[in-house]
C-alpha cells in the first residue's frame, strides 16, 4: 500500500489523440486512483467536450479532479483520425512538460497518440520519449517499461516488478546496429542505474544487458557488436561500481530465475525487450522515461481506434501509470 503524502501530489494527464481511447481511459483511471489515494490532485488536459459525463455534470469543479480545457482545432470523432488536430496533441504535451519543469505539477502521465497522424500533418514526430527529451533539452533519455508480477508467477516467491529498458527506441530494425556505440551503451546503463537509485529508491540496482545478435554474437561468428561495443560498455560500468552483467542472448535473458533478483533488463532494440514484456504483463504495463529532469509515465498501449468511444476500453494501464507517477513523485520528495 502506498503511504499517503503529507501534501497533495499534483499529477497532470495529457489525454492523447482525441479520436482514440485516451480521453475515456484518462477520466476513468483518474476517478479510480482518487478513490484509492486521497492525497492526489489530478488535472486532465484536453478539450472539455471530450469529458462530457451525465452522472457528473460539474466534473471540473471537483477539487481533486480538474479539467484544464485546451481547445481542439477541429471536431473530433471517435475512431476517426483528423490531421487538423495534430498540433492540438502536441499542445497538450507542451503544456504538461512546461508546467512540470516549472514545478506546477509533480509528474505528467501521457495517454496514447497516433504518430502517423502527427507526421501526416507535416510535423516530424517519432514518439513521446524523443519529443519530451527535446522539450526538456535532454540529450539522452531511456525508455523503460514496468509492470508488477504477482507472487507465484513462473515460480517467483513474492511480487516483483518487471522492468525492461531500451537502448534504441523507435527505429527500423535495419538501422539499429548503426545506431549503437560504446558511448551510447555506457550512458544508457548509467542513466538506468541512476534513475533506479534516485527515482525508484533501489539502493544498488541489479542490471542485465542483452546482446544484439542471436546467441549474443556466438563469439563473433554471428556478429561483432557484442565484442566491440556491448561487452566493453558493461565492463566500464562495472568499474564504476554498477551491478551489471551481460551481454546475454536475447532469447534467454528473461529466464524465470532471474526475475527473483534482477531489477531491470536492458534490451538493444524495441521488440527485443517489449515483445517478452507485453507477453507476460497483459496490458498492465507502464512506460516511464528515464533521464528527464521531470517525471513522466505513460500507458503501454496505443490509441485503439477500433474501440474508441464505445465504453469498453480498459483503463488498467493508465491506472498503473498514475500509481507509478505518484510513487516516483513521493520518492523525489524524499530525496529533494
Amino acid at each position: 500500500m502506498i503511504q499517503p503524502a503529507p501534501h497533495l501530489v499534483k499529477l497532470v494527464i495529457t489525454t492523447g489523440d482525441p479520436a482514440g481511447v485516451g480521453p475515456e481511459v484518462s477520466l476513468a483511471a483518474a476517478r479510480d486512483f482518487l478513490s484509492e489515494q486521497p492525497n492526489v490532485q489530478i488535472t486532465l488536459l484536453g478539450d472539455a467536450s471530450l469529458f462530457k459525463d451525465s452522472s457528473e455534470k460539474n466534473l471540473s469543479r471537483i477539487d481533486q479532479l480538474q479539467i484544464e480545457s485546451i481547445p481542439l482545432a477541429s471536431t473530433a470523432i471517435s475512431g476517426v483520425l483528423n490531421p487538423a488536430n495534430a498540433q492540438y496533441v502536441l499542445n497538450l504535451l507542451d503544456r504538461a512538460s512546461d508546467a512540470c519543469i516549472q514545478g506546477d505539477f509533480d509528474a505528467m502521465v501521457t495517454a496514447p497518440v497516433q504518430k502517423s497522424l502527427i507526421n501526416s500533418a507535416g510535423i516530424l514526430f517519432t514518439g513521446h520519449t524523443e519529443y519530451l527529451a527535446q522539450r526538456c533539452n535532454t540529450k539522452h533519455v531511456v525508455m523503460m517499461l514496468c509492470a508488477p508480477l504477482p507472487a507465484g508467477f513462473l515460480g517467483i516467491q513474492s511480487q516483483r516488478d518487471l522492468r525492461v529498458a531500451l537502448v534504441s527506441t523507435h527505429l527500423p530494425l535495419k538501422e539499429v546496429s548503426a545506431s549503437l556505440s560504446y558511448e551510447l551503451l555506457l550512458e544508457t546503463i548509467q542513466i538506468v542505474n541512476q534513475d533506479l537509485r534516485t527515482k525508484f529508491a533501489i539502493t544498488k540496482p541489479v542490471i542485465r544487458v542483452a546482446g544484439l545478435n542471436p546467441h549474443a554474437g556466438e563469439s563473433g561468428y554471428l556478429g561483432c557488436e557484442e565484442i566491440e561495443m556491448i561487452a566493453p560498455a558493461i565492463e566500464a560500468a562495472k568499474q564504476q561500481g554498477i551491478s551489471v552483467s551481460g551481454p546475454y542472448p536475447g532469447d534467454t535473458m528473461f529466464d524465470a530465475a532471474a526475475l527473483e533478483h534482477v531489477d531491470v533488463f536492458i534490451a538493444m532494440y524495441h521488440d527485443q525487450g517489449l515483445a517478452p514484456f507485453k507477453f507476460v504483463t497483459f496490458g498492465g504495463g507502464v512506460n516511464v522515461t528515464l533521464g528527464l529532469p521531470i517525471i513522466r509515465t505513460s500507458v503501454d498501449h496505443g490509441t485503439a481506434l477500433d474501440i474508441a468511444g464505445k465504453g469498453v476500453a480498459d483503463s488498467g494501464s493508465m491506472l498503473e501509470a498514475l500509481r507509478l507517477a505518484y510513487a516516483l513523485a513521493l520518492n523525489k520528495r524524499k530525496t529533494s
